[in-house]
């Protein structure tokens, strides 16, 4: 992963978060895949598409906005094994709840990472101040829910996104 602008790491000595940066283009579209397009980014990747989101997500860093995106990382090489995104403001969030989004790449899948990276940006939060995070769940991702429950989620119930597909709202006190 490329040297980071931003010093907002957090690691448990195995998976670390560190700010998204357009120097992760590359590897982000070298790990996207057929689930990642359907479920977390709405379309194929492009160069440009995934720089022009990649850099509001920096300015974010910059301002203290509301978004807090981050790429996952493993190993000694820092190796992008995918994103994590924190949202703290967003419509259907009370004060002091923060939304959690995850996607990994295929090669990361099924070894503990996600569960990981969910607890080490529930950390981030928590030292900020925030009290509850919620993870909205598709209920055709099994896997997400299983990161959710191994990460201390509680399941509280099925509400319907914009779209018209139902979600299932998971919650952590912090």
């Amino acid at each position: 992963m490329s040297q980071r602008l931003h010093e907002a790491h957090v690691s448990d000595g195995i998976v670390t978060l560190s700010p998204l940066h357009v120097d992760d283009t590359d590897a982000h579209l070298a790990g996207e895949d057929e689930q990642l397009v359907r479920r977390l980014n709405g379309g194929p990747g492009t160069r440009a598409g995934t720089e022009a989101y990649f850099r509001p997500c920096m300015e974010q860093w910059d301002t203290g906005g509301p978004l807090r995106a981050f790429g996952v990382c493993v190993g000694a090489q820092s190796t992008l094994a995918g994103t994590i995104d924190l949202r703290f403001e967003m419509p259907g969030l009370a004060p002091g709840q923060v939304d959690i989004a995850y996607g990994l790449y295929p090669a990361w899948r099924g070894q503990g990472v996600a569960t990981r990276a969910v607890d080490l940006v529930c950390r981030y939060a928590a030292a900020g101040g925030t009290s509850q995070a919620v993870i909205q769940v598709n209920p055709e991702n099994p896997g997400s829910a299983a990161v959710a429950r191994r990460s201390g989620f509680t399941c509280t119930g099925q509400l319907p996104a914009a779209d018209g597909v139902p979600f299932e709202r998971c919650i952590r006190e912090l």
